[in-house]
């Protein structure tokens, strides 16, 4: 009997937006299969983003905590060296680890799948193309784009993943480059810099605003940026990255800072400028579907597209580029082609900065509400007067948090602390529910914990903090 390729939902990528729409929409009920042009799942995120970077974000820590920090604990180490290719073997066991499980949870939910490259042949049929060449029809009765995102560059500078590498060369380097140059003080500039800065590389940050992660609350990235030059990152700042040119073993940037040009030399380039969706080769012409002029795709409140079965969610229809907005917008999706009503609250998307300390914000900035005329009270607690941050040794970092001045609804929340990533999500919560700073004020905090910091900033709110 020949095989039956006709399903309720096709979705060509199996990034955090694609595997978590498959799963849903199977749970649902739909028959699904999900497309995917790698020899793995998990697109980016699991394969050469969010994971590996945070498992060498983890063992950089480790090393230099053992290096330079156990010493103040009483933890004397004769002698302590790095073994580079065992570390890279983690992080690649990590991601194996997590990528096969997606391959797990696509059988458990009875998920088809389907290994190569993705075309509209109509807007209900799509040609899977595998790497040797083997042609497969599929046809759907609605499909969900997912193919997330790519690298950036700049129009003068040429990655080659060898001198000049993007964030998933950054990942998988053979040495430690003496001199490190990161064009980007972004979110994956700066987690890539502090891993090669903790294993000994020296590392210039090249930026081209006055600001590193400048979307982040201002509190936040003046107060990173003192931290991370403490740990030994440098920076250029408004500097305008001229040429990259390769000579031999080095490389040399021509950055233009006011009207004067800076030759700097390095050993390698990590080019970090922010992320371009990828749409290449998915015959949307044939379907007519065109991405608008930055590349995106534009959908309407129901992730459909201008076909009306075709829908697109995560990095593709742009917004916050990450992947927990891409899991939830994948959900509202198959609960939209199911019949549902689905919201997704993108006041309510955390972002998080897994540097040392950890940075997390969500909701509104407090330049976000100055520029908008918002009447708020502000509460900012600093570790220094935090029990549990003391006694850990890690008493850099405070909590921020705004709220409306007339209804004391909770606007937003900035971190930056030890836990910011896990921190940010009672406030993620609280928000859900339109809690007020007073609300978690008096909820109770265990002593001596971390948390106990936002706790102490939403007292702050109305002037009665309680440690400080």
């Amino acid at each position: 009997m020949a095989e039956n390729h006709e399903y309720d939902l096709v979705i060509i990528g199996s990034g955090p937006g694609g595997y978590i729409c498959a799963f849903r929409a199977a749970q649902l009920g739909m028959k699904v299969a999900c497309i995917e042009k790698g020899s793995t799942f998990g697109g980016t995120c699991l394969n050469v983003g969010c994971i590996p970077s945070k498992a060498l974000l983890e063992s950089s820590h480790l090393f230099h905590r053992a290096h330079s920090e156990a010493k103040d604990h009483g933890v004397i180490v004769e002698s302590v060296r790095l073994d580079l290719k065992k570390m890279i073997e983690r992080k690649n066991k990590v991601v194996e680890t997590l990528t096969n499980g997606i391959a797990m949870l696509m059988k458990k939910n009875k998920v088809t799948t389907y290994h190569g490259t993705g075309a509209f042949q109509s807007p209900n049929e799509i040609a899977v193309t595998s790497s040797s060449g083997e042609k497969t029809i599929l046809k759907a009765k609605n499909v969900v784009i997912a193919t997330g995102s790519v690298p950036s560059s700049l129009p003068n500078v040429k990655i080659d993943e060898d001198r000049v590498i993007s964030s998933t060369g950054g990942l998988s380097l053979s040495s430690v480059p003496k001199k490190l140059i990161v064009i980007g003080g972004g979110y994956i500039g700066l987690e890539l810099g502090s891993v090669w800065s903790r294993l000994g590389s020296e590392v210039e940050v090249v930026e081209f605003q006055d600001k590193i992660i400048p979307n982040m609350d201002e509190a936040l990235s003046a107060h990173l940026f003192k931290t991370l030059e403490k740990q030994g990152l440098k920076f250029s700042m408004q500097a305008a990255v001229q040429a990259v040119e390769i000579h031999g073993e080095k490389v040399k940037v021509s950055v233009k800072v006011g009207d004067k040009i800076e030759v700097k030399e390095c050993d390698r380039v990590l080019v970090s400028v922010g992320r371009k969706p990828y749409t290449n080769n998915l015959g949307l012409e044939t379907i007519g579907v065109k991405p608008n002029q930055r590349g995106f795709l534009e959908v309407n409140h129901n992730f459909q597209t201008s076909c009306a079965n075709v829908y697109a969610v995560g990095d593709v229809i742009g917004g916050l580029m990450l992947a927990h907005k891409a899991e939830e917008e994948g959900v509202a999706c198959a609960e939209t082609i199911a019949g549902q009503k689905p919201e997704v609250e993108y006041n309510l998307v955390p972002g998080i900065l897994y540097t040392h300390p950890e940075v997390a914000g969500v909701g509104k900035t407090e330049q976000e509400l100055k520029k908008s005329g918002v009447d708020y009270k502000k509460g900012q607690f600093t570790l220094r007067a935090n029990a549990r941050a003391i006694s850990m040794g890690e008493p850099d970092g405070f909590v921020k948090i705004l709220a409306d001045a007339k209804t004391d609804e909770i606007l937003g929340a900035h971190i930056i602390a030890p836990n910011a990533s896990e921190m940010i999500h009672e406030i993620c919560v609280a928000m859900e529910f339109g809690a007020t700073a007073e609300d978690v004020a008096m909820t109770m905090h265990g002593h001596p914990t971390l948390s106990e910091a936002v706790k102490e900033a939403a007292l702050a709110v109305h002037n009665r903090t309680l440690n400080s």
